[in-house]
């Protein structure tokens, strides 16, 4: 390995270790206070088929330290995720991901359908060890007697929700690959259920199919336009 090569090697290591640094600021203070915490997010409110899935992560300081390179799952390819998601399940002391239907986005809308998802991640990562506060990307979780961080684009700015949110993406992404092998025509394994020139020409051709959100305003235009919904 040449010089230059090994001097791009170290310097891109470093930056993924400050970079780690700065994603741990409010779990070292929380961990400070000797409070365990857990980190929440969704995936999935925008597109227009598939449920919406949530993770809840717990970390430590020593399990945190096998994360370097964990972030926002939108800034991470899917290869990457994939390694992390594998990596978060191993060293997280406890997590778990959770989803509202589609029947339940249509029936209470979007919004409150994903704090049901974390709520039930949260749930079960609860059934596992105490929690004490929660970290969240811009959200709060109603009727939860826990103190709450919310935290604007928390998912760049804390480690705890950037994990929960590559193991919310992780599951569903998986989810809609298996939807493609069901309803092959839908091109799910590219668009993952977003409302993209090839899914709207997909529906405009076989129709919708159970996995569709009828609710979502794309496809009710699309569904009236083809007199279906």
């Amino acid at each position: 390995m040449s010089e230059s090569t090994s001097d791009r090697a170290r310097a891109k290591q470093r930056a993924k270790e400050e970079r780690h640094f700065e994603l741990l600021e409010f779990e070292r203070e929380a961990w400070g206070r000797e409070v365990v915490v857990a980190g929440l997010d969704e995936a999935g409110a925008g597109p227009i088929a598939g449920p919406i899935v949530a993770g809840c992560v717990v970390i430590d300081a020593a399990g945190a330290e096998a994360l370097v390179g964990v972030d926002d799952s939108k800034a991470l390819s899917a290869k990457a995720r994939g390694e992390h998601a594998e990596r978060i399940r191993s060293h997280a002391i406890a997590w778990a991901v959770a989803e509202s239907s589609v029947a339940e986005i249509d029936r209470h809308n979007v919004l409150r359908a994903g704090l049901m998802a974390m709520r039930r991640a949260l749930e079960e990562v609860q059934a596992k060890i105490l929690v004490h506060e929660l970290f969240l990307d811009a959200r709060e979780l109603p009727e939860v007697r826990l103190p709450q961080r919310n935290l604007v684009k928390g998912d760049a700015r804390s480690l705890t929700i950037a994990a929960a949110s590559i193991l919310a993406k992780e599951a569903r992404d998986l989810q809609m690959l298996r939807a493609a092998e069901t309803y092959p025509a839908y091109g799910f394994e590219r668009h993952k259920g977003y409302g993209t020139a090839e899914h709207l020409a997909a529906l405009r051709a076989h129709g919708p199919t159970p996995l569709h959100r009828r609710s979502f305003e794309p496809l009710r235009t699309e569904l009236s336009q083809m007199s279906l919904f």
